[in-house]
């Protein structure tokens, strides 16, 4: 009876806001911003060689947000046609199932979920207004149902086998079909119940987010309140992951978590998006310390777009914690994480990203280093640690 109350007073908010058809909309206008800028010229150079790249990008919460992926957005900052439009061969959608308000990068307590209310503002099915794994399930749905309508545009894949495939297809035949997987932000969406890893591993996420801006079930965030390691329920947790062939990303697990996971199993991990702290000195990004910790156990770092990740928005901004991570981890490591569509102000979408190939070009990087940066490291990654 209590959780019949409970969903009943969702369906009158959601009533409530009914006549409210561009509230969605706006909320998403005012989190996911691309600064006002004049087009960006791409040396001919640099177009050149962008056009010939495996461009990939660890990390955008675009099924999140209520636009059709398949169309060309006038808000946000992710779909296909613009991951087409910016050469994106591989793009990891990832889940959010529960935010704290504010997002505080310093502290958060496990309170007053945002995600709940954008749920049924946005009307999604009423089974996810409660339940975290349903939330998880019903992105994963979304991204499968856009493939299933275009899939000459969208192909989702789930192992190393798959990927291979569809890469070679691009490279061989100029396919644009963009290469989708995906990933989780937080393992608390399976609501402290090993089971539920099932059913999101039948639903096709392989990439998967240990923490959030809060600590929970498995240990501490790197944005929570105790600061603690894995617990004995997060162990087991990783050690099913990665028995699985799942990819761990520990981009916002506290420091003792991620120590915890490098001591408790052999394969890599990701920080899929983040900054360098050497770079850029937030509270968002990792010692440089506990930075080599990762590429020395093989792992690969994505580097964002946004304020607190690299002090600045610019591709300027960006490339300078490229730099700074190549000089320090090497090549092998580095790669992109925009976290594009996560509530995050951005100067280019993803539809611009040829911007960061001329920028690189201009500063002298390498073409090498560029073709691994901007995706032939996360390809590689993928490849050796999918099923």
């Amino acid at each position: 009876m209590k959780r019949g109350v409970i969903i009943g007073l969702g369906v009158i908010a959601v009533l409530a806001v009914g006549g409210l058809a561009v509230t969605p909309g706006m909320i998403e206008r005012g989190l996911n911003r691309v600064v006002d800028h004049p087009p960006y010229e791409i040396a001919p150079e640099g177009a050149a060689l962008h056009a010939n790249l495996v461009v990939a990008d660890w990390h955008a919460d675009s099924l999140l947000w209520n636009r059709d992926l398949l169309e060309h957005g006038q808000r946000g900052h992710v779909d296909i046609p613009r991951l087409q439009a910016g050469n994106v061969a591989i793009q990891v959608f990832t889940a959010v199932t529960k935010t704290p308000a504010g997002l505080n990068i310093e502290a958060n307590e496990d309170s007053r979920d945002m995600i709940t209310a954008l749920t049924m503002i946005q009307r999604w099915p009423p089974r996810t207004w409660f339940d975290l794994t349903e939330r998880a399930l019903y992105q994963a749905e979304r991204l499968h149902e856009f493939a299933a309508r275009a899939p000459d545009d969208l192909t989702v894949v789930t192992d190393a086998a798959g990927l291979a495939a569809a890469v070679a297809r691009r490279q061989q035949t100029g396919d644009e079909r963009v290469i989708g997987l995906l990933g989780i932000e937080g393992m608390h969406a399976i609501e402290g119940e090993l089971e539920r890893l099932d059913a999101l591993w039948d639903a096709g996420y392989r990439v998967f987010g240990l923490q959030h801006f809060f600590d929970n079930a498995l240990g501490g965030s790197l944005h929570g309140i105790d600061g603690g390691g894995l617990t004995d329920f997060g162990r087991e947790v990783v050690r099913s992951i990665d028995a699985r062939g799942g990819i761990i990303d520990v981009a916002h697990s506290s420091p003792a978590v991620v120590a915890d996971v490098l001591a408790l199993i052999e394969r890599p991990v990701i920080v899929s998006h983040t900054g360098m702290r050497g770079a850029c000195d937030t509270a968002r990004n990792f010692d440089d310390e506990l930075m080599l910790r990762i590429a020395e156990h093989g792992g690969l770092v994505g580097i964002g777009y946004w304020e607190a990740a690299v002090c600045g928005t610019r591709p300027e901004d960006v490339v300078a914690s490229i730099r700074y991570a190549i000089d320090l981890l090497g090549v092998e490591h580095v790669s992109l994480g925009s976290d594009y569509d996560g509530a995050v102000e951005v100067a280019f979408d993803t539809s611009e990203l040829a911007v960061l190939t001329h920028t690189m070009l201009a500063q002298g990087f390498t073409r090498e280093e560029i073709r691994k940066v901007m995706g032939e490291n996360t390809l590689r990654f993928l490849l050796g640690n999918l099923p």
